[in-house]
């Protein structure tokens, strides 16, 4: 689990800056009618929600969540914010998951 948690926090975080980076594309594209940043933001951001997913999914198998937690983290990198949120959350609990767990 702990091989797993590392690649999940750096991801939650990459996803997170990259959403707010979206956001702000697309202040720009519908605000003052430049369509080039979200162009340039919005398929780098998808790529990299694509390796969160699989980051998450890995924790998450090896964790052995329920499938409706596991799909939250997932969706945590759609909401401005939230794998922030999410992130801290799922450390906690794969923490307490480790200190629990027999040697």
């Amino acid at each position: 689990m702990e091989s797993a948690l590392k690649p999940f926090r750096v991801m939650a975080y990459i996803v997170g800056c990259m959403l707010l980076a979206l956001v702000g594309a697309m202040v720009v594209k519908y605000v003052f009618g430049n369509a080039t940043p979200v162009a340039v933001v919005g398929p780098v951001h998808g790529f990299i929600y694509a390796v969160y997913l699989l980051t998450a999914l890995n924790l998450g198998l090896k964790a052995r969540w329920s499938w409706p937690y596991i799909l939250g983290v997932l969706l945590a990198g759609t909401v401005p914010f939230l794998s922030f949120f999410i992130e801290r959350k799922v450390t906690q609990r794969v923490q307490e998951q480790i200190a629990v767990a027999p040697a």
